[in-house]
């Protein structure tokens, strides 16, 4: 996944010559115009169906108030969609050579995440994760023939490292197994576990040879599901406020809800594409943390959309819950994506005391907005919107000699 020397580059092709199938070879790190595929920007929406089918029985465990089992029932949902969708983008950006098998094997693991989508629902109201295994298994066991594809191509130290990825991904999935047959008390605990083996594989298969993934693209690709992702939540949110309106005539009492939701959403765009990141993606370390700290960026970006969904249905009268708590649905994945964003993209480019503290301090006072009640979400979307005037502000007032110096913005 990761590399602090790039490898040689290896052509993936002849230009203008498709054959069905060719041999999957690693692809070089200088190419130029490298960038997401249609493939791939398909995979990506596939992928949000899940995460929207996750979202929506978030939004149920909340409004119900069963925030606790509805946050650890959408944070193991989620790491499966997260870690299986980053696996794959990892993998496409060093070895995708776009022949038809490649092709093929992608769309299985589109169809697994499908089945997984499906089980959602079941995982959550009956901690039921037969269908969830399913579908996870079907992206991994695709995953892993890659991975054995990608090896008979290879010779040497890439060799083993494509054959350790194959075997660590089929281990970790026997593994997942004990969701399902053990007691549910232990399910989270084993959870635990086998996410941090998971985790512990990239670094594993690649001690000895890394692969070649293409900086810019992996930033790309990130940054690509980040925008879906916040596209998504900001459609589930329309449609609650819509239904809001449609069936409780409360436009009064929603407006500022969706302007404030708005505002939010601006803002985590705004914060994440206002600096490029690729040029920070050079080590082994800086990348693993990179990548992986992005399970909170996403996780929190889509969990905004549900909880402004439930800070919607609180005020029309149909959540369970108290109007501090729904708001706190809205604030916190809100304050979460602020400080992981700051903590992966930010801080690398800003300068000084000052403009360090513009998200962090962000993070605090939304989650100080949190007990304005009814307004609470709307004077949080005022905070975002104030912390990008005032980076833009400061990175435009910035000293002359730090004009050689990376921008430095909110982002």
């Amino acid at each position: 996944m990761t590399s602090s020397a790039a490898p040689p580059p290896v052509p993936s092709g002849a230009p203008g010559i498709r054959h069905p199938l060719r041999r999957l070879r690693a692809r070089g790190r200088d190419e130029a115009h490298r960038t997401a595929t249609p493939l791939e920007l398909f995979f990506d929406l596939c992928f949000v169906v899940a995460v929207a089918q996750a979202g929506i029985e978030l939004v149920h465990s909340v409004a119900e108030g069963h925030a606790g089992q509805g946050i650890l029932d959408y944070a193991m949902v989620f790491f499966a969609l997260w870690w299986a969708w980053m696996n794959f983008t990892w993998f496409a950006s060093a070895y995708d050579n776009d022949d038809v098998l490649y092709r093929v094997v992608t769309l299985v693991q589109i169809a697994g995440v499908l089945v997984l989508a499906a089980g959602v629902s079941r995982a959550f109201e009956e901690h039921e994760y037969l269908v969830v295994w399913l579908g996870y298994a079907i992206m991994r066991v695709a995953m892993a023939a890659q991975w054995l594809r990608a090896a008979r191509a290879a010779e040497g130290p890439e060799r083993t490292t494509a054959l350790r990825y194959a075997g660590g991904v089929l281990a970790c999935q026997v593994g997942w197994l004990g969701l399902l047959f053990l007691p549910e008390g232990v399910r989270p605990w084993w959870f635990l576990v086998m996410a941090l083996l998971e985790m512990c594989v990239p670094p594993f298969a690649e001690r000895g040879h890394t692969t070649s993934w293409h900086p810019r693209h992996i930033a790309e690709r990130y940054g690509l599901f980040t925008i879906i992702v916040l596209g998504e939540t900001i459609a589930a949110a329309t449609v609650a406020v819509k239904s809001g309106i449609d069936e409780n005539d409360a436009l009064g009492e929603l407006l500022p809800i969706a302007a404030g939701g708005l505002l939010i959403i601006f803002a985590a765009w705004w914060i994440y594409f206002v600096v490029p990141i690729h040029g920070h993606l050079r080590s082994n370390r800086q990348a693993f943390l990179w990548g992986y700290g992005h399970y909170l960026v996403l996780a929190s970006a889509a969990a905004i959309g549900a909880g402004l969904e439930v800070a919607v249905e609180e005020t029309v009268g149909k959540a369970h819950i108290s109007t501090l708590a729904a708001s706190a649905a809205v604030t916190l994945p809100t304050a979460l994506y602020l400080l992981t964003v700051w903590a992966l993209h930010s801080r690398h480019f800003k300068r000084g005391i000052t403009q360090q503290l513009v998200l962090p301090t962000t993070a605090l006072l939304v989650i100080c907005c949190t007990f304005l009640g009814h307004w609470a979400v709307f004077a949080a979307g005022v905070v975002c919107a104030l912390s990008v005037v005032a980076g833009e502000t400061l990175a435009a007032t910035r000293p002359a000699a730090w004009q050689s110096a990376p921008v430095t913005r909110t982002g």
